[in-house]
């Protein structure tokens, strides 16, 4: 086995927390609807990056404290709205966590997704999730009728890296709801908190790397 490895999650929506499952249920109902679609199973995603010197988790989280550094936390961005952002419940934070894990992947559904082993890609994965775009949770700011998500953060990472994302797909009948916008913004170069065709003056808050 190879000793550099990219491992995609698909985790379930909600996994463990039956208000979160419960509100993702009336989501995909209300937009199933409304789309004239069969309603699919949500899928938040995650990775995991193995490299000779140990384990890195790469995921995009809510912010329950402000130790941040303990968890590896890179970047953080506002939820819903941009001047929300100044609280802390309405930002979310992005990990690159060195021997970290990821609270639910107990719950994946066909456990991990080897996406790839080649170790240049791998370590230029690790060294870009800083430079992912923050851009507003829940929000389709790129105008391509995709909000912005931790789907949106790992389709960024992955297509950024070079990694091949065309046969990417969440678990049969289900759905990832921001993958397509993570995409959108890698081909439009967006990094950071750069925000192509949309407004400037984000609260957004970037740290350096922790290894």
């Amino acid at each position: 086995m190879s000793s550099i490895t990219v491992d995609l999650y698909w985790i379930p929506v909600g996994a463990g927390t039956r208000f979160v499952r419960s509100n993702a249920w009336v989501f995909e109902a209300i937009s199933a609807t409304v789309q004239h679609r069969t309603r699919c199973d949500l899928y938040h995603s995650a990775l995991v990056v193995t490299v000779p010197e140990g384990r890195v988790t790469i995921e995009m989280t809510p912010i329950p404290d402000d130790r941040g550094a303990e968890r590896g936390v890179v970047a953080e961005g506002p939820v819903g709205m941009r001047w929300a952002g100044r609280l802390r419940p309405f930002r979310y934070e992005i990990r690159r966590w060195y021997g970290g894990v990821i609270p639910d992947a107990e719950h994946a559904t066909g456990g991990p997704v080897r996406v790839g082993d080649d170790p240049d890609t791998a370590r230029r994965l690790i060294d870009i999730v800083p430079a992912v775009p923050t851009l507003i949770w829940g929000r389709d700011e790129l105008r391509v009728g995709d909000m912005w998500n931790s789907n949106s953060v790992v389709a960024w990472l992955l297509a950024r890296s070079g990694i091949d994302v065309g046969p990417v797909r969440p678990p049969q009948g289900g759905r990832a709801p921001g993958w397509h916008a993570g995409l959108v913004a890698s081909e439009r170069l967006l990094v950071g908190g750069g925000r192509a065709g949309a407004r400037r003056g984000a609260r957004t808050t970037r740290r350096g790397a922790v290894a």
